[in-house]
């Protein structure tokens, strides 16, 4: 019932100009990541806030600093929501077993992570590329290969 309320938004908002440049799977792909990074960000600024109240969190055998701790609380939140939002909204590719989407959006995921952190040491390490620019460069390259990845691997068309 939700899926197809926000697949009707997508499509009345996928009009001329748009769609004359774009396929209806690349721009609600684009729409669905914009929302997930939208809720990321939000759950972010409330657990960091509020939950974990930029506070360290001490487990005896490590110290996590808030910052890292609220991501590990949203990462899992994201990932899921993400993951429904890809199956069912932008691609709506059943043919494959949940679970085995499930498990081919995590691999997608890891080489998303594997990419930001290699990319992010090459662009300021080597590079001597500004943190922020390479971080912008970083998230553009993420998302080709993440829109990619998605497309032809985890939510592929039969």
């Amino acid at each position: 019932m939700v899926a197809s309320y926000l697949i009707r938004i997508i499509d009345w908002l996928y009009i001329k100009p748009v769609s004359r440049l774009i396929s209806r799977d690349t721009f609600g792909y684009g729409i669905c990541g914009a929302a997930n990074m939208a809720l990321d960000t939000l759950w972010y600024f409330i657990i960091y806030n509020y939950i974990v109240a930029h506070r360290f969190i001490d487990l005896d055998f490590i110290v996590i600093s808030p910052h890292i701790a609220t991501l590990i609380v949203v990462f899992p939140i994201t990932f899921f929501t993400g993951f429904w939002l890809n199956r069912y909204v932008a691609f709506r590719v059943t043919h494959l077993a949940s679970r085995k989407q499930l498990i081919r959006y995590l691999l997608s995921v890891a080489g998303s992570l594997a990419i930001n952190y290699a990319c992010m040491k090459l662009f300021v390490e080597v590079f001597n590329i500004w943190p922020t620019p390479s971080k912008m460069l970083t998230t553009a390259i993420c998302v080709a290969y993440s829109y990619v990845a998605a497309r032809f691997f985890t939510f592929r068309k039969s």
